[in-house]
């Protein structure tokens, strides 16, 4: 397993020796290898909402291109956007 020197804040030194202290971990590195297993996780997902965002681009910028769209006056926006919040009315009940 390789080694490395890291420079820890005061306030994250802290929270590595509680965690030990704690006994959720065994000691330091155990800590800071799941912190980086989580930065992982956490890296991963922010790609994928990325790439589930940008097809939703793709798709509106299609939709206009379509002409598949619908204008909203300034004064109906408010409406629209709390109809596009509410469930869907055969949804509302079950």
């Amino acid at each position: 397993m390789a080694t490395r020197n890291i420079s820890l804040t005061p306030e994250q030194d802290a929270f590595v020796e509680s965690v030990v202290k704690a006994g959720v971990y065994q000691n330091a590195s155990e800590a800071v290898r799941d912190a980086l297993r989580v930065l992982q996780q956490r890296r991963r997902e922010d790609a994928l909402k990325l790439k589930a965002l940008r097809l939703q681009i793709k798709a509106g910028a299609q939709a206009i291109a379509r002409g598949d769209y619908v204008e909203i006056d300034n004064s109906e926006l408010e409406g629209f956007l709390e109809e596009l919040g509410s469930p869907a009315p055969d949804r509302a009940h079950k």
